[in-house]
């Protein structure tokens, strides 16, 4: 069986939303108890400006609703994380369309190709038809990588020469899932390039290949960030939504980190949905993202 959301948060749980609950378990709310809160929040990950919003919105809730008991400030920061984590777009991998292509982004080390097999599999299992494309040419492991991860999931990849254009890919990637009619395309690019390489400007290529091939393609750009590397993710998010335009985050190896909560910033400083999270290592610890799941992952014994 898949590891579950709650499962995955243990980390996180134990190591601070655990003390939140410590802080806010006794005695009337004070200068201290907002002081506390902030520092547990920051040492999340939730990030400085996420959390000054979030302990500004629980002060207007305590004033609004006269709470004055710390424990009455769980329920409070529960329903504004959920309201952080409300109004995601529609997800256009759910939309019914002859061909729906996803560019997958990100740093290598991330996940990323894993990531990608593992999202056949989901995808398979729901009964699309799917197909990889190894865009990530620069590295000759990346597309041997890419093809095991196919083997795995039982999902042809197209694959070009190391060193070979990648839009080339991705535009072989679009022509033989038409003439074979799969109607799910996922495309992997590259996550680093030597030097004499531009990575925004190759990315941006097949992204534009995408473009003109196929009508409103790239449907979604999904961008892979490793969950134990924090704050530092969202800096490498904002190049690539600045370069590619991402729609929504793979988040991966939340299992293996305390620092679960970048999620309610990737969300307040990106403007980005995370829609699918990574919780193990195996081809089936591949979970949708649920924001009221996730909300309540993060409190409780465990």
């Amino acid at each position: 069986m898949f590891k579950s959301i709650r499962e995955s948060l243990k980390r996180t749980r134990q190591s601070v939303f655990g003390q939140i609950v410590s802080v806010l378990g006794m005695g009337e709310i004070t200068d201290e108890t907002w002081d506390d809160l902030e520092a547990l929040l920051i040492q999340a990950d939730i990030g400085v400006p996420t959390t000054m919003e979030l302990i500004e919105a629980m002060r207007r809730r305590v004033a609004a609703e006269g709470l004055y008991r710390a424990d009455q400030l769980i329920g409070a920061l529960k329903a504004e994380l959920r309201t952080i984590l409300a109004d995601a777009p529609p997800f256009a991998l759910e939309e019914p369309r002859l061909l729906t292509v996803v560019m997958i982004v990100g740093v290598n080390g991330s996940g990323k190709t894993t990531s990608i097999g593992k999202l056949a599999h989901y995808y398979q299992q729901k009964g699309k038809k799917v197909m990889l494309a190894a865009a990530d040419t620069f590295r000759a492991a990346a597309i041997e990588q890419l093809q095991i991860w196919g083997e795995r999931a039982g999902v042809p990849v197209i694959a070009g020469q190391p060193n070979g254009d990648p839009g080339a890919v991705a535009y072989d990637g679009i022509r033989a899932s038409r003439a074979r009619g799969y109607n799910l395309l996922l495309i992997d690019t590259a996550g680093r390039l030597h030097t004499k390489f531009n990575l925004m400007k190759e990315l941006e290529k097949v992204y534009g290949v995408c473009r003109k091939s196929v009508h409103q393609a790239p449907h979604e750009v999904l961008l892979v960030l490793d969950a134990p590397t924090g704050q530092n993710a969202l800096a490498q998010a904002r190049k690539f939504k600045e370069s590619v335009h991402v729609t929504g985050v793979i988040l991966t190896k939340l299992d293996s980190t305390a620092k679960g909560g970048m999620v309610f910033a990737i969300y307040r400083e990106l403007g980005v949905p995370v829609r699918f999270i990574g919780t193990g290592e195996k081809i089936q610890d591949f979970a949708p993202f649920d924001a009221d799941q996730f909300v309540e992952g993060l409190f409780g014994e465990g």
